[in-house]
């Protein structure tokens, strides 16, 4: 195992603990929760998603790294592959919908078509992808009502299973639209082009991280002691829906710190038994973020004594200290089955599933 990749695929352990942090609390919780855990769960929303499609955006670029001097049927080739991948995942997400409104995979999917079509540009061009994507959803928002097709008190999207309301959720204003969404993937793109062997690289992009991140922390905490207009402190200060600049640039910042400081910790990965089974765990991202969402609301609901429902219910929220501690829980047991799966096979249940279909 490289360090460079055990490196990311610690992020990508990482990212799915958060998610399952998330997704549970977002199912069983109260997200607005005031307590001091509380708010620590509120620490994941929003950095676990943006950190996972940023680690998707740089797996895609990996794998076309090594191959841009390659004849051109070998591009075309994992050309193939990647846009195979992405209708394996965005049909995988489909029939998760019904299930979970707010899945990830077939905007995934959506992602992997057109980074298919980016595989080899020069890596700057990432950059003015990612530039773009964030440009044009804000220039949406100045045409399209954001709250098109939702009922915010369910968060259902009313009419997603029509032609406009598929479209307009799947670019506009889903739970991780194209738009702006690509953006975290572009720069993903772009950083797997870079070389993560040199130090300068960990250090340069999380300095530039830490200044994004910063940056935004700082506006932030300056605005709420300031008297300013609503709608301006709505634009700094908003959460997940709608992804204002603000969010983009501040959770952004986030990724690149901890992609960076997981590259580094990579290094030790053949020192330390506890890294090494964190780097299998994240090498299993896609079974494991299918299984938290069947297998671990199901286990929630029951030692909850709660109904798993796929949107809000007037059930009473469970403590922020019990979710955070089955969070954790489920954690130590995908990292035990991971280690235990990937001693005898090569690649995770759906990760096998997806290759022998897709390629």
């Amino acid at each position: 195992m490289k360090h460079r990749i055990a490196g990311f695929d610690l992020a990508r352990a990482y990212a799915i603990f958060g998610m399952y942090i998330v997704n549970f609390n977002i199912v069983f919780g109260n997200y607005k929760d005031s307590s001091v855990a509380g708010q620590l769960l509120s620490l994941f929303s929003g950095n676990s998603s943006t950190l996972f499609v940023v680690l998707a955006g740089l797996g895609a670029s990996l794998m076309s790294k090594s191959k841009q001097a390659a004849p051109a049927h070998e591009k075309i080739q994992l050309q193939t592959v990647v846009g195979r991948r992405g209708w394996f995942l965005f049909f995988l997400g489909l029939a998760l919908y019904s299930w979970w409104p707010a899945d990830i995979l077939h905007f995934y999917g959506t992602y992997m078509h057109i980074a298919a079509l980016l595989l080899f540009v020069r890596k700057q061009v990432y950059i003015y992808v990612s530039l773009a994507a964030v440009t044009i959803f804000h220039v949406l928002l100045m045409i399209i009502p954001y709250e098109s097709g939702w009922d915010f008190q369910t968060l259902q999207y009313k009419d997603f299973w029509t032609i406009s309301g598929f479209l307009r959720n799947t670019f506009y204003n889903g739970w991780n639209p194209v738009f702006p969404w690509l953006a975290y993937f572009g720069v993903g793109m772009y950083l797997g082009r870079l070389d993560w062997t040199v130090a300068s690289t960990r250090y340069r992009i999380f300095g530039v991280g830490f200044a994004l991140f910063a940056a935004v922390l700082a506006v932030q905490m300056l605005a709420k002691n300031q008297a300013i207009d609503a709608e301006l402190m709505i634009f700094l200060t908003a959460d997940y829906l709608p992804p204002f600049l603000p969010f983009i640039v501040g959770t952004l910042g986030f990724a690149l710190m901890a992609i960076s400081v997981f590259a580094w910790l990579g290094q030790f990965i053949k020192r330390s038994k506890l890294l090494e089974c964190l780097a299998k765990t994240g090498q299993m991202t896609l079974t494991h973020y299918l299984s938290h969402l069947t297998i671990g609301m199901l286990m929630l609901a029951y030692l909850g004594d709660r109904t798993y429902a796929p949107q809000p219910t007037d059930q009473p929220a469970l403590s922020p200290i019990f979710i955070l501690g089955f969070s954790a829980g489920y954690f130590i047991v995908s990292c035990c089955f991971s280690w235990l799966w990937l001693s005898k096979y090569r690649y995770g249940p759906l990760e096998t599933l997806m290759r022998k279909i897709a390629g």
